[in-house]
């Protein structure tokens, strides 16, 4: 897991605390039958203070050999779209659901990811980001379950995770079915091209609640028993 060392006590600290995550999902042999036939673990890389997370399904073979998460042709074009908005890998955090490649790049069986659940919430809540990206469907039925990705690409959703409390999401088509599906390109770069300006308002709203407890309504969707409240636009 490379994590980007920047200045300040809490940087350092939630380094800290992802290093040492590390070492206990390394030493961990049993949490699913996965570890016994991957070749490296995937835990993630990235800044352990970023504002964005992003969640993919799971490694493939060449993530695998390397140990590192989106590192192929899927990588490359990610690396792009976050390039095309003003942003490097360094700058944000990318993790998968389930942390060892699911043989022969078949789909993560529920109880793979329901054992690698643990992991990814204590990243989470390590990072503490402003806004998480699940990238396909698999990684949004993670935290948005019975929703369609297609429905729901590029919208703002806000749910309370047990947990984790409330996060902000933003599903997103994966990288990698958009090499297979050329005309979801233009979509992809739609909801990449939004992310500045969420990330602009979160923290506006991260500061509102500090300094005066309110928040700033925006256009969301608040996802929970069964309740979807429509917000005032934000685009």
């Amino acid at each position: 897991m490379e994590i980007q060392i920047e200045n300040g006590k809490e940087d350092l600290i939630k380094n800290e605390k992802m290093l040492r995550l590390r070492q206990e999902m390394e030493s961990s042999q049993s949490c699913c039958r996965l570890a016994k036939t991957r070749l490296n673990l995937v835990p993630g890389e990235g800044n352990a203070d970023a504002k964005v997370l992003f969640i993919g399904e799971g490694p493939g073979r060449k993530e695998d050999e390397e140990g590192k998460p989106f590192i192929g042709s899927a990588g490359k074009l990610l690396t792009e779209l976050l390039q095309s908005i003003g942003f490097e890998r360094k700058d944000i955090f990318i993790a998968n659901v389930v942390k060892c490649r699911p043989p022969s790049n078949r789909d993560p069986l529920p109880e793979e990811v329901k054992a690698c659940w643990p992991w990814l919430q204590k990243q989470i809540e390590i990072i503490q980001p402003l806004l998480i990206i699940p990238l396909g469907r698999h990684a949004m039925e993670r935290f948005l379950p019975d929703m369609k990705i297609s429905a729901v690409r590029g919208k703002i959703l806000r749910k309370n995770v047990a947990g984790l409390g409330t996060q902000v999401f933003m599903p997103t088509y994966h990288p990698a079915a958009v090499l297979y599906h050329r005309e979801w390109l233009k979509f992809l770069q739609e909801d990449f091209a939004k992310i500045p300006k969420i990330l602009e308002h979160l923290e506006a709203n991260r500061a509102e609640e500090k300094t005066n407890g309110t928040t700033i309504e925006w256009d969301s969707m608040e996802i929970g028993n069964n309740k979807e409240k429509k917000q005032e636009k934000m685009f």
